[in-house]
């Protein structure tokens, strides 16, 4: 496969720009899957850069899972209008909003949850463990094992990513932050279950 060919694979498999796909494709020799971790790489380091960077347009997203018994409204912003138009940026808004009906988060960010809420968890924890006669050193390092479990089952950016259990929904979000060239994050949800209080 010529270059030329190649650049084009990579283009149209990883949404990259020409030059960095030429330059990805000469550092990993023609290996086309290398390329593309290349590119990965470098497009969540970018990333990285991106995300304290304001978001003042978006989306409002809706899904309701068949059956109609459960729904989920979520906002999703990004910084510019020209994305927030685009298809890709609407699929991405329905896969978080997947997720959240999937996953059932209690927040966006571990900072979101109450504190009184992650106060209780503790008091939680810590008689559990001493109910196990665990010595009180021990007892402080269990309690902050379970509440980082905690987080990554209630905090919607820490969870596994349904279709990607190896990455969280922030990595998800990572790889279109890196796509879009735009910082994108998810402002608030809700979600609805028929009956539920």
């Amino acid at each position: 496969m010529s270059q030329v060919e190649l650049i084009k694979q990579l283009r149209e498999r990883t949404g990259a720009g020409l030059l960095d796909c030429k330059k990805a494709i000469e550092e990993a020799n023609g290996d086309i899957e290398k390329a593309i971790e290349i590119l990965r790489k470098k497009g969540i380091a970018k990333a990285e850069k991106k995300i304290g960077r304001v978001t003042k347009e978006g989306i409002i997203e809706a899904y309701i899972h068949p059956g109609a018994q459960l729904g989920v409204l979520v906002e999703l912003n990004c910084e510019t209008d020209f994305v927030a138009r685009t298809d890709e940026f609407k699929k991405l808004a329905r896969e978080i909003a997947m997720q959240i009906a999937a996953t059932n988060p209690i927040a966006v960010k571990r900072e979101d949850i109450p504190s009184e809420v992650v106060e209780k968890e503790k008091e939680i924890y810590a008689a559990q463990a001493k109910e196990m006669g665990k010595p009180d050193h021990i007892v402080e390092r269990i309690v902050q094992s379970k509440l980082e479990n905690f987080y990554k089952e209630n905090v919607l950016l820490e969870q596994p990513y349904i279709r990607d259990p190896s990455i969280t929904v922030m990595d998800f979000i990572k790889q279109h932050i890196a796509k879009f060239g735009e910082n994108i994050t998810v402002r608030r949800f809700a979600r609805f279950r028929l009956g539920e209080e």
